[in-house]
């Protein structure tokens, strides 16, 4: 992927979903209309919220066979670092960008929580892909809060009972409330591997490849 399409990967979404937001405002649409909170309340219920609906869309992409079609083309990276977080179909981020904008509309956050929310998810999932070794006891710490990059390599192991867990981007406690956390995996994370089982294709770094991979 080249930098013009990693900038047009951040960018985009972020521009369409502070458009929706204006206009959810504009229109009166989306629950937090509704409710009376001071701004910082208000911001942070947002933020959670939204983080809690992408956690539930990225469980669907396993359980779902279509979607796990697409979303098969980021697990195929057997190179995980920070550029993985960027490394889906195009299908995929079109239609993760629509259910975005429906949860716009349907929650109603303001526009500041909008920009924070893709700040965060975007820096949250570049962190947990970056090729990174924490200190143990600071994973320790940062994990009862936040998905740590060993957490989520969890996520990207060739095992299937190991890849359909750990499905959070930034906030560790959804995993965690709804029974899909793992702490360690099975080989641990010196001899763990990466990507699919049933992916022989060494070769999965082109946007050729990736793009008809799904139809395989």
């Amino acid at each position: 992927m080249g930098q013009s399409n990693r900038v047009l990967a951040l960018a985009a979404p972020l521009l369409a979903m502070t458009a929706a937001a204006s206009l959810s405002l504009e229109l009166g649409w989306g629950l937090l209309h509704y409710i009376e909170l001071p701004l910082v309340v208000s911001v942070l219920l947002a933020i959670a919220a939204l983080d809690l609906a992408i956690w539930f869309q990225h469980l669907i992409s396993h359980k779902v066979p279509l979607f796990w079609r697409f979303h098969r083309v980021h697990h195929a990276d057997r190179d995980l670092d920070a550029s993985s977080a960027l490394r889906f179909h195009p299908i995929e981020i079109a239609a993760s960008s629509l259910y975005k904008l429906v949860l716009v509309f349907l929650l109603g956050p303001s526009v500041i929580a909008v920009i924070l929310f893709e700040v965060v998810l975007n820096a949250s999932a570049m962190f947990n892909h970056a090729n990174l070794a924490l200190p143990r006891w600071l994973d320790r710490i940062l994990r009862t809060i936040l998905v740590t990059p060993d957490m989520h390599r969890v996520h990207h192991s060739v095992h299937s009972h190991e890849h359909d867990t750990n499905f959070g981007f930034c906030l560790s406690l959804w995993d965690r409330i709804f029974g899909t956390y793992t702490s360690e995996p099975q080989d641990g994370h010196i001899d763990m591997k990466i990507g699919l089982s049933d992916q022989q294709d060494a070769t999965t770094d082109s946007l050729s490849w990736s793009l008809k991979y799904p139809v395989k």
